[in-house]
């Protein structure tokens, strides 16, 4: 029994610095999409994220990954690195399935802040979609919010 407790210890140990590193990875990511945005014109930096050949798009075993989405402050899609057909829709009243309207949340908070963390729950396609615990960092650049978060 003592084993059992001494195993589950060292795993919840070894948990938590992965989780505070993969938060580290989905900022680097945004940091990373952010530089590449303000280095190139508007549209080349949305194809990379929505084209299915762009860096920022989700390719399963790549980029630990992440993915980058991008929205205006009113909450249209102008760039999704995984569901390209939200690309052109309003999501300003989108909520999760606690009623948090996340994307007013971000919006609202990189306006007064400029970036930070934003916690929700969404699909996760590596997951085959199912509803999981998500915390996304996100950036306001250029009147737009880029974003990247990860599943818990």
């Amino acid at each position: 029994m003592r084993k059992t407790w001494a195993i589950l210890a060292m795993a919840v140990t070894m948990a938590f610095p992965l989780a505070a590193q993969t938060r580290d990875q989905a900022k680097a990511f945004v940091k990373q999409a952010v530089d590449f945005a303000k280095k190139n014109p508007r549209e080349k930096f949305l194809e990379e994220v929505s084209g299915p050949k762009g860096q920022f798009h989700f390719v399963k075993g790549q980029n630990h990954d992440l993915y980058i989405f991008v929205y205006d402050q009113e909450g249209k899609v102008l760039a999704h690195g995984v569901r390209r057909e939200l690309v052109g829709i309003n999501r300003w009243a989108a909520k999760d399935p606690d009623g948090k309207p996340w994307i007013q949340d971000w919006t609202k908070m990189v306006k007064e802040k400029g970036s930070g963390w934003i916690e929700y729950k969404e699909l996760n396609p590596a997951q085959g979609n199912k509803v999981m615990k998500k915390a996304s960092w996100v950036e306001l650049v250029n009147g737009m919010v880029i974003g990247a978060g990860i599943y818990e």
